[in-house]
């Protein structure tokens, strides 16, 4: 009785530690850490303005994050999402400016938008045997050609509030929370549980892991690939209207370096830039940290500069710590 008691006991318990991985509580504690320090250092970071201001800061990285993580686990890399946003916020921008274009239809035709964009990355990663980063580098500068075609020398001025209620205005938030973060959380979530319990969503896994032996076991590798660059795609069109949700000015260098924030996202999150291993709550997690250090630089009246320097120290800590894990299970 007591063995078979005490059984499920355990299974249970071993369940909830795998649910969050040791990088990601170690993220808790370090951004714990640092809300703490800044809440006594600083009268003005634990006000509800900076904490909302965060929130909808980091909620458009979190939110190409979450497709970002899937392309990373299946080895792959993405560093034109940038280029990527700003087509998509010149073309919508135009639109709800010059033609009317109403909320719903506005985000379908950023979201499609975005999707076709991936899709061309997607195709050319699964087809073409070209390096992930050589592909999307090419298409970084196509897409940013394209863009700036668009916006024909000049910015866009005038838009409207189209996208106010996903904006960082107060039309944008729910229960105080900015929308765009809730939004952020029930996509993250449901890309968590795809992940985790859905066939397809542990073939990513599998690609990245060993995509010959994935291949072998009758994964569709190249599917995989290509749904991996779709999505990453899609979340960039909907992050560009959280981006313009308030409106006012789109201006042509829009979407430079979203790229890096992003990736440092995800990787600081514990997703392993060699693929095969990461998680959507732990690109959440980098992503909140990037932004509470953004924040701190910003609060304590800090060079603009240290904002780089401190990501960059904490990527090359979360590389190190991945690379020292794969070389302990290599020697195993």
């Amino acid at each position: 009785m007591t063995a078979t008691a005490t059984a499920p006991k355990q299974v249970r318990r071993r369940r909830r530690v795998r649910a969050i991985e040791g990088q990601e509580l170690a993220l808790i504690a370090v951004t714990g850490l640092l809300w703490v320090v800044l809440s006594v250092a600083t009268d003005t970071f634990l006000t509800s303005g900076n904490i909302q201001n965060i929130l909808f800061t980091v909620a458009p990285i979190a939110l190409i994050g979450i497709g970002m993580t899937a392309v990373i686990v299946t080895a792959g890399i993405d560093v034109s999402v940038g280029s990527q946003a700003a087509v998509v916020m010149v073309v919508i921008a135009l639109l709800v400016r010059d033609a009317g274009l109403a909320f719903v239809p506005a985000l379908a035709v950023a979201i499609v938008s975005g999707l076709v964009l991936g899709a061309v990355n997607g195709l050319l990663v699964a087809y073409g045997g070209i390096h992930p980063i050589i592909v999307t580098f090419g298409t970084l500068n196509i897409y940013r050609f394209v863009a700036l075609q668009i916006f024909g020398s000049e910015q866009v001025a005038g838009v409207p509030g189209t996208f106010s209620p996903i904006g960082g205005g107060a039309e944008g938030r729910l229960l105080g929370v900015p929308t765009a973060w809730w939004l952020t959380l029930v996509l993250a979530a449901g890309m968590w549980a795809y992940m985790r319990f859905w066939a397809t969503g542990r073939h990513l896994y599998a690609v990245g892991g060993d995509a010959l032996a994935a291949r072998l076991a009758g994964v569709r590798v190249r599917r995989r690939q290509i749904s991996a660059y779709v999505l990453t795609g899609a979340c960039v069109g909907l992050a560009a209207c959280v981006l313009i949700g308030s409106g006012g000015l789109v201006q042509q260098n829009v979407g430079s370096g979203l790229e890096l924030r992003v990736i440092a996202a995800v990787v600081i999150g514990g997703t392993s830039i060699i693929g095969g291993r990461g998680t959507v709550l732990g690109t959440l997690l980098g992503a909140l940290l990037v932004g509470t250090v953004t924040s701190a630089v910003t609060l304590l009246s800090w060079p603009s500069e240290l904002t780089q320097l401190f990501i960059g120290l904490f990527i090359l800590v979360a590389v190190g710590v991945d690379l020292l894990r794969e070389r302990r299970r290599s020697t195993r």
